[in-house]
């Protein structure tokens, strides 16, 4: 028996809690907090709800919804800020996705590296970031790699290694920018030392650091250790001219970022200015989106919580540039996370007030920015897509290209790619795989005309425009079975040709001989460009799924090992390489493995030989 919306609300309880509104289709829209859930779920369910057009029009959407009861406010508004995290509601305020900005990144392991990555593993590793000015990021690892001894290797340095000198030192190390831990030339404890001075120099607590070096290198001049204080003494220097560039803003001690967000006709963006030791040490900022008629308190509010939730650390002074309705709620939030009082306050008068209207000025500038490239991007077409109008004359400039192409090894594994490419660029989010359903053997002929009729029948489902140019790659039979695929579909039409590899021929629907572009032509280097993409995506999904049925053929001739101990072995290695790179030991940890089963693992995939098992089994 299904529970009525009116039921539902009835029987929730006057608590803090979190509620998720539903639509139709199950997908959460909006994620709210309450001290009290009935009433303020009960406020949205009314007859004549209040709010603006924005409310009134999720509101119509809304059929469900679901609640969690907290313990606390505090408890709610961090289980409101994973939430709208997770689910990216369409009408909460969000960062927009991060995964392009750049983290940087100390390893957990004996000798860390320095690295960059875009993306984030819970594996111990200390992040940095993210850097939304990549520029500023470089010139920060750029100083590093010029100031610490840190090595920028991608060798997998352990004691097991050291010990039987696999690895020998580099040029680096000859010219004194690495402390060769790959021949154990320096101590674990030494190279940590040296490591969390990095990770003080990136977080701008320079003042301590160089307190830290300063006795350092009088303790090494006691001991008579002059070269090695000479190169502490140089690294001093290095960091004072590296700070001589940073802008002074407050006393040495000082330490807090200064927030702020700008909007303006549904468009957002937040800042955030990183101080330490009284110098501007970072500049970042966030587009959001979900910010349509909201208040710029209301957008504030949100990009705090949005902001502190990813953040790795949290200065105990946080200035904004206005005040918001949530201050204490989410100042006793970031006090939890942080371990420590932290103060959110709104700078009226003096230097302070004045910073926060420099900061405010770049959020306003920002927002302009983002406003104008709106502007400029509808309008704006490549100069590739108007060259390959021109020499194909198409009706329109194909801003929109599907290309298609087929991979497979003597009929097996077959499957398809499709790639997207916009205006001239690659769109990854469009792209799509295909596994052959009617098509076997080798007949890549077929096999287009199959994968050409699924998406476009999919596309006419779900009433979707067709792209602007639809490019195949193969000659006059590929073509003629898309062509082919699109009747089936009922579509006439549209815009579509085939390219040939050999010779860049072009075979156009209804034309007896093929067309050649000039080898310059701008057209004919996008349609290569957009050829090789879907190729080069064919070929990579075509190669995961032989690895896979080859991985699975592999252990299937192992005694002992089923179906259960296969598919542990390779969700936890998670291919059949990295389990030739592992231990006796490694395996044989794996869940539902032994001993004996993971010697004859090793054995079949000549990890080790039987001299080896031998000894290690007595």
């Amino acid at each position: 028996m299904t529970i009525s919306i009116d039921d539902k609300i009835r029987n929730l309880p006057q608590k803090p809690g979190v509620y998720l509104l539903k639509d139709k289709a199950g997908k959460t829209i909006y994620v709210g907090k309450a001290k009290a859930l009935r009433n303020r779920v009960r406020s949205h369910f009314r007859s004549d709800p209040p709010g603006d057009d924005k409310h009134r029009l999720m509101m119509s959407k809304v059929v469900d919804f679901e609640s969690i009861i907290t313990d606390s406010e505090i408890e709610a508004l961090i289980l409101e800020s994973n939430f709208i995290k997770e689910h990216r509601p369409r009408y909460n305020v969000n960062l927009k996705d991060d995964k392009s900005y750049p983290f940087i990144r100390v390893t957990n392991e004996p000798y860390p590296k320095i690295i960059v990555t875009r993306k984030i593993v819970r594996d111990g590793s200390r992040y940095y970031g993210p850097y939304t000015d990549v520029g500023t990021m470089r010139q920060l690892l750029a100083a590093i790699r010029r100031i610490f001894p840190v090595r920028t290797c991608k060798l997998q340095i352990t004691q097991e290694s050291i010990q039987k000198k696999r690895h020998r030192v580099c040029l680096q190390f000859h010219i004194g920018r690495c402390r060769g831990p790959c021949e154990g030339k320096t101590p674990e404890t030494d190279y940590a030392w040296i490591v969390n001075q990095v990770a003080a120099f990136i977080e701008g607590r320079n003042q301590r650091l160089l307190t830290d070096l300063h006795r350092r290198m009088e303790e090494l001049s006691d001991k008579r250790l002059y070269e090695e204080a000479a190169l502490l003494r140089n690294q001093i220097r290095s960091i004072d001219n590296f700070q001589s560039r940073q802008k002074i803003v407050g006393e040495p001690e000082d330490e807090r970022d200064l927030v702020t967000a700008a909007t303006d006709d549904g468009l957002a963006c937040g800042v955030v200015f990183d101080i330490r030791d009284g110098k501007i040490i970072n500049r970042r900022h966030f587009f959001l989106d979900g910010v349509e008629a909201l208040t710029e308190r209301e957008v504030l509010s949100g990009f705090l919580k949005q902001y502190y939730l990813r953040a790795d650390f949290i200065p105990s002074k946080i200035d904004i540039s206005i005040p918001i309705e949530e201050h204490s709620e989410i100042q006793d939030w970031l006090a939890s996370k942080k371990g420590s009082l932290v103060r959110l306050r709104v700078p009226s008068e003096g230097k302070k007030a004045d910073l926060m209207d420099m900061v405010a000025k770049n959020a306003r500038l920002l927002l302009d920015e983002l406003r104008y490239q709106k502007s400029q991007a509808a309008d704006w077409i490549a100069p590739s897509v108007v060259a390959l109008q021109k020499d194909l004359c198409l009706p329109k400039p194909p801003k929109r290209i599907e290309a298609f192409d087929i991979s497979n090894l003597f009929g097996q594994d077959a499957v398809a790619s499709m790639v997207l490419f916009d205006n001239g660029k690659p769109l990854k989010s469009g792209y799509r795989k295909f596994k052959m359903r009617k098509v076997e053997g080798i007949d890549d002929t077929r096999m287009i005309g199959e994968v050409v009729e699924r998406r476009v029948s999919r596309l006419l489902k779900e009433n979707q425009s067709l792209p602007d140019l639809m490019l195949i790659d193969g000659g006059r039979g590929q073509l003629s079975a898309a062509t082919e695929a699109l009747r089936k579909c009922g579509v006439e039409g549209q815009p579509i040709l085939g390219l040939a590899k050999r010779l860049e021929e072009i075979y156009r629907p209804g034309l007896p001989d093929p067309q050649t572009l000039p080898k310059h032509s701008p057209g004919l280097r996008l349609l290569q460009q957009v050829r090789d993409e879907a190729h080069r995506f064919a070929v990579t999904f075509h190669r995961s799924l032989h690895r896979k049925r080859t991985a699975v053929s592999v252990l299937d001739s192992v005694p002992g090992i089923g179906e259960k101990r296969r598919n542990a072995l390779l969700k936890h290695f998670g291919s059949v390489e990295k389990l030739k790179e592992a231990s006796v030991d490694e395996i044989a940890g794996v869940e539902g493995m032994n001993r004996k089963a993971a010697e004859r693992v090793a054995e079949v995939l000549g990890m080790v030989g039987n001299d080896t098992i031998t000894k290690k089994s007595s």
